[in-house]
């Protein structure tokens, strides 16, 4: 009986054990299962991340063709003019309007520009940009006089008048905050490019006959067409705007595509359907928009202040006229032969491409600010630097030297600070409400500053000497200084309705600080 029972007592010992033994088997399974099913979804997620980013990235980048057509006819123009010059017999005034006409006109491109993307979208109206640039192209590169290059010219000015405000725009409507100062530099990126396939083209054709020469560059600037054309079929219709639409599942499925995770899409659709309520198409008045732009708020009159001026600066320092009258500018420096002259450009739009790709990296990391101050500071030097060149060291090997290495300066400096910078501050900081006429008013503000440089650069220049206009630009470019320090707030890292807060209070304004949870009052409740 002892025995018997010491027996069964021992089997169910060793039953339990191997009970025990198979439960942890199972809970080691149990914890493998997990562990590689964890890693599938940690696995799963990075695809997600990687397909998503991608997939803004594109949309980014064929949104900004459009700024690579601006930039082509910036570049080509500086080097056209020449060949325009003894081909047609132009004046130097006629030289003047026909640079600057293309800024001045595009305000009515930008100024149509906000209503015309409230009405059939951000999409479409990069679609029409390019439509009505292309042709202004075209009629520019077959005109047999002055006077039909003009209207080819004012086409074309309109076109861009669109493509530079929406293109902003639109990419910041579609942008994650955390990368939406990077991909909203693009446009700028694209501008630079766009210069240096300019500079590029002026060089190449410079030796076909004169009759030729400048309209095959022009006619050149008409292939991004194409691009833009199957642009169209990738990228999608801003969320923003397909919510102040009542569009919501449409902009729920824009917003899965732009963004990783379905919390995420949820919680910014919940974010821009709060900031648009007052906004519902159905109550939607442009002339209540208008007159709160006129007679702003103190929080939208910050606003128009900071993107307003920005604008202003960043082209009444000169940039434009740098780089549409570079060859003047070398040519007072020392160089004659035009195929030299065309040279030294590309040198100057090979910078300019090159240092915009630094500041897209560090927009996102070292902010909007630090990257102006280092941008007007910079450009500062350069100006002066070449001002004194230009007045006391011209006509020597040294002075052309010095002259080049000040414009690629210049150009550098502006390209990895104010040049994208302006675009990503202009295109953040305004309501909702208020963002497509608030940015088409700012662009207004750009392409007329623009215009008014270039249409009076050769006539200043002749009064004052290049080198004593150089000196007010770089005036202008140390009160830019001033601007940024004292208007100009930090907005990198925060969602663009909590940029809206920032101001809303004047300190906030000037510090550039914001309570996260100041956003839920951006919007007062009924």
């Amino acid at each position: 009986m002892g025995v018997g029972a010491g027996e069964e007592d021992g089997g169910l010992d060793m039953a339990e054990e191997k009970g025990k033994r198979y439960r942890r088997m199972d809970s080691d399974l149990a914890e493998e299962d997990d562990g590689a099913g964890a890693e599938s979804c940690r696995q799963r997620e990075i695809n997600n991340s990687n397909t998503t980013q991608k997939y803004v990235v594109a949309c980014a980048l064929f949104a900004s063709l459009n700024s690579v057509l601006l930039g082509y006819d910036v570049g080509v123009m500086s080097g056209a003019i020449l060949f325009m010059k003894e081909d047609l017999n132009l004046t130097e005034v006629q030289q003047e309007v026909l640079v600057g006409i293309l800024s001045i006109i595009s305000l009515l491109g930008s100024l149509a520009g906000g209503k015309t993307s409230d009405a059939i979208g951000r999409k479409w109206t990069i679609a029409l940009a390019a439509v009505v640039f292309q042709s202004g192209a075209a009629i520019m590169s077959l005109a047999p006089s002055f006077t039909v290059l003009m209207i080819g010219r004012l086409l074309a000015g309109i076109g861009i008048g669109f493509g530079v405000m929406i293109a902003p725009v639109y990419i910041a409507e579609i942008s994650p905050t955390i990368a939406r100062g990077r991909l909203t530099s693009f446009p700028e990126i694209c501008v630079n490019l766009g210069i240096l396939l300019g500079y590029i083209s002026n060089y190449a054709f410079s030796g076909l006959p004169v009759h030729i020469s400048w309209r095959v560059m022009l006619g050149v600037g008409i292939l991004p067409s194409v691009f833009i054309g199957f642009a169209l079929f990738v990228i999608p219709e801003s969320p923003r705007w397909l919510v102040m639409r009542n569009r919501i599942d449409e902009a729920r499925l824009v917003l899965a595509k732009t963004n990783e995770s379905e919390r995420e899409v949820e919680m910014r659709l919940s974010e821009i359907q709060q900031a648009a309520r007052f906004v519902n198409a159905d109550k939607y008045d442009s002339k209540a928009i208008w007159r709160e732009l006129l007679n702003p708020p103190p929080g939208v009159r910050r606003m128009l202040i900071t993107g307003c001026g920005i604008q202003c600066f960043q082209q009444i320092t000169g940039i434009d006229a740098t780089v549409y009258y570079s060859p003047t500018i070398f040519k007072e420096a020392g160089i004659k032969d035009n195929t030299q002259l065309l040279a030294a450009t590309v040198a100057v739009g090979f910078t300019k491409t090159m240092l915009i790709l630094i500041a897209i990296v560090l927009i996102d990391k070292v902010g909007r600010k630090p990257l102006l101050y280092v941008s007007t500071i910079g450009m500062t030097m350069c100006l002066l630097g070449l001002s004194l060149t230009l007045a006391f060291m011209g006509n020597g090997k040294l002075g052309i030297l010095l002259a080049i290495l000040w414009v690629c300066g210049n150009v550098a400096f502006f390209s990895v600070g104010i040049g994208p910078v302006c675009w990503v501050v202009s295109s953040e900081i305004f309501p909702l409400r208020l963002r497509a006429q608030a940015s088409a008013l700012g662009a207004v503000g750009s392409r007329v500053s623009s215009g008014a440089v270039t249409m009076s650069f050769l006539s200043v220049s002749r009064l004052i000497t290049v080198g004593g206009t150089f000196f007010v630009f770089a005036v202008i470019s140390a009160l830019s200084v001033i601007f940024v320090h004292k208007c100009v707030p930090e907005t990198k890292g925060k969602s663009l309705e909590q940029i809206e807060m920032l101001f809303q209070d004047e300190k906030k304004w000037q510090g550039g600080e914001v309570e996260l949870g100041d956003a839920e009052r951006l919007v007062p409740k009924e």
